[in-house]
């Protein structure tokens, strides 16, 4: 792109998607276009493959078929769209010898960022980690692990989050501060697709069930 041409719109599209696991098909012909501004809940059954789509749209594992497109380029081999996706899993990214500071810094440098003092105890502050900013991530339990990545979304400028079950281990309150930073996201123009046990609450919430696109002989799971 030369410097006088505008940048891609955020779009992200799933066309004839099929995903499969130990040969089992999950979901097939999955169809469907997030444009910006969106934050799509995706439902289903244990099983139908959620975990396994969001996977797919973080480019961390292959579909069986179809294409999945950032801005209208394949996710394929595109670092651009690597550039552009902040992806928070069920395990925690964290090394147990840092300390909670430590391991945010270096996942901001893992982006390319390098957050200010103050950036880095807001984030803290948000995931009600601001008292152990100098604690061994080793002597965390596992609900505080997860707020440790989960930090990281709060310094995040990525236009594109894929957030597993992002509200869990949080309490009522940090379950509130994210729906915020999900809508403020979306303000921005930014995409969120995201599975969540949690009922939501914003304006922008679109939801994709994937119950709509299981084959035949899924029923024998459910």
């Amino acid at each position: 792109m030369s410097q006088w041409e505008e940048p891609a719109p955020n779009e992200l599209s799933i066309s004839n998607l099929t995903c499969t696991r130990e040969d089992r098909v999950l979901f097939t012909q999955l169809e469907y276009t997030c444009c910006a501004g969106a934050v799509l809940q995706v439902l289903g059954f244990n099983g139908a493959g959620k975990t396994t789509l969001l996977h797919t749209l973080a480019g961390l594992m292959p579909p069986a078929s179809g294409v999945i497109r950032w801005r209208g380029e394949s996710i394929a081999g595109n670092r651009s769209y690597t550039r552009s996706l902040f992806y928070l899993g069920h395990q925690a990214p964290v090394k147990p010898a840092l300390t909670v500071a430590e391991n945010i810094q270096w996942l901001a440098r893992l982006r390319g960022q390098s957050p200010s003092a103050e950036e880095l105890c807001s984030a803290l502050e948000q995931v009600d980690l601001e008292a152990y900013q100098n604690t061994s991530c080793g002597h965390l339990s596992a609900g505080q692990k997860r707020r440790v990545a989960l930090a990281q979304l709060y310094l995040s400028a990525a236009p594109l989050w894929i957030l597993d079950e992002p509200f869990t281990a949080i309490d009522k309150e940090g379950v509130g501060r994210l729906q915020q930073l999900l809508a403020t996201h979306a303000s921005h123009g930014g995409i969120s697709v995201l599975t969540s046990h949690q009922p939501l609450r914003l304006e922008n919430l679109h939801t994709l069930d994937l119950a709509a696109f299981q084959p035949d002989e899924a029923c024998a799971y459910v």
